[in-house]
């Protein structure tokens, strides 16, 4: 990753629990304690230990009010403090179990609650700890507790056979709800990390676009003053030929002007930012996009063919920064991983345009080959294998990255391995290394090379 945004990985969850959130879910369980409270009082005719249950409630009341006004709204939770608070209301539940009868109590299964409010906001460790925590004390008070009692003294009593299964149910209900949480908080975690690395790579590659774009319309512009110096310095030469000392300067001048313009004209290649610049051919668009990993020691070859029966010529295409990255990125990891040869084809017809890239390689594991294009599926394409890519951090952000962007311009991409000879390479290589095979409906990227490229920009002299 770009180390101006720092290391983007699915373990950077930090104080991004918010206190007011937590606090509001909290309000919401205290009123169902007391709302059940108060029915199995009033209306069930239950008697538990008033005082002591009073105690237990206030108590997580007076946590709530000291979370609302002694914080402000935007306050974060570390994950020592959310932990903490979430220990806090297992705590809270347990005790308020033991005293209204313990395990045999139907409202025991809400411990069950913070821990898989925890599973969605805390690491995998810390989930693990409440689990164990919250187990361990359901244990407890299903081993001692004070039995609710009715109006005339009679003890509300269970069954051992059904003590154990509720007991048996709530333990189970922890570990899956634990698991379960904690699985779908990860995964959309790294989905929102690996889309904000999608989206940083898309705007570097904007910005750079860009900034080629002002290079080379201020190159454009320079070239003729330029070029009025350059024939002012030569006339002055020209009439300076008996004074050689002042001779010597103007033909300085002609040197240092044709430096300037081959300076200007080397920094504008990629282009002026108009309508003409922002289209081009797709031979030109591959090179462009295969251009950093030309000279990293590995052939890398383009064959361009239409379909048969197309009488299409090569079509004139949109250079936009995702395609270009997108591709980038594909090019890249076949260089990566090939041993000597990599080729890039591509064929249309009227309505499909498909770029193939194959290398030399060992091909993808077949271990992450179905999950190619999700974010953290591991290191390289084998785990087995040794790192090639010195640095490579192996999490499958690049293929994530290059999947996104690509989609995001109509293509449909299949990863695949190669096995035996191709024969729309020539030659008929034998290849067993990695294939990526991407389809666009032609008109999706197409330009018609026809079309207006825009006003012309007046130049005033």
């Amino acid at each position: 990753m770009d180390p101006t945004f720092g290391e983007i990985t699915q373990d950077n969850r930090t104080e991004w629990v918010r206190l007011r959130t937590l606090t509001y879910v909290r309000i919401v369980a205290l009123s169902g304690q007391v709302g059940a409270l108060v029915a199995a009082h009033m209306a069930f005719g239950l008697r538990f230990e008033t005082g002591l249950v009073a105690l237990v409630v206030g108590a997580a009341g007076v946590s709530i009010l000291l979370a609302l006004f002694l914080f402000p709204a935007a306050k974060r939770l570390s994950e020592t403090e959310a932990s903490l608070t979430f220990l806090f209301d297992i705590a809270q539940l347990t005790c308020l179990l033991y005293l209204t009868g313990g395990i045999t109590n139907p409202f025991a299964l809400l411990i069950m609650a913070p821990v898989a409010v925890a599973a969605m906001a805390l690491r995998l460790r810390t989930t693990l700890l409440l689990s164990l925590v919250a187990i361990a004390l359901i244990t407890l008070v299903s081993l001692t507790y004070r039995p609710l009692r009715f109006v005339d003294g009679t003890v509300l009593e269970m069954v051992p056979i059904l003590v154990f299964g509720h007991w048996a149910a709530i333990v189970i209900g922890i570990a899956f709800q634990a698991f379960y949480a904690q699985r779908v908080a990860a995964e959309a975690n790294s989905m929102a990390d690996a889309l904000l690395a999608a989206q940083m790579a898309l705007s570097r590659e904007q910005k750079l676009t860009d900034l080629g774009g002002v290079v080379a319309a201020t190159a454009h512009e320079l070239g003729t003053p330029l070029a009025t110096i350059k024939l002012v310095s030569a006339e002055l030469v020209e009439e300076l030929a008996d004074r050689p000392d002042l001779a010597d300067d103007a033909r300085l001048l002609v040197q240092q002007a044709d430096r300037c313009r081959t300076i200007l004209q080397s920094m504008g290649r990629s282009g002026k930012d108009d309508t003409h610049m922002r289209r081009a051919l797709l031979e030109a668009v591959l090179r462009e996009a295969a251009e950093p990993h030309l000279d990293r020691g590995k052939r890398v070859h383009f064959l361009l063919d239409p379909a048969k029966d197309c009488e299409t010529p090569q079509p004139l295409i949109q250079r936009r920064p995702e395609l270009i990255h997108g591709l980038r990125n594909l090019i890249q990891n076949a260089v990566d991983f090939a041993a000597s040869e990599v080729w890039v084809t591509a064929c249309w017809t009227g309505q499909n345009l498909r770029i193939r890239i194959f290398d030399d390689g060992p091909g993808f594991s077949p271990q992450v080959l179905g999950s190619i294009g999700e974010p953290f599926i591991g290191r390289g394409r084998d785990p087995n294998r040794p790192k090639r890519r010195p640095g490579y951090s192996g999490m499958g952000l690049g293929m994530f990255i290059a999947k996104t962007l690509l989609e995001r311009t109509g293509a449909r991409l299949e990863f695949l391995n190669c096995d035996g000879a191709i024969k729309t390479l020539p030659g008929n290589p034998v290849l067993h290394g990695a294939l990526v095979d991407l389809t666009w409906p032609l008109p999706r990227l197409a330009v018609d090379p026809r079309a207006a490229l825009g006003e012309n920009m007046r130049v005033e002299s």
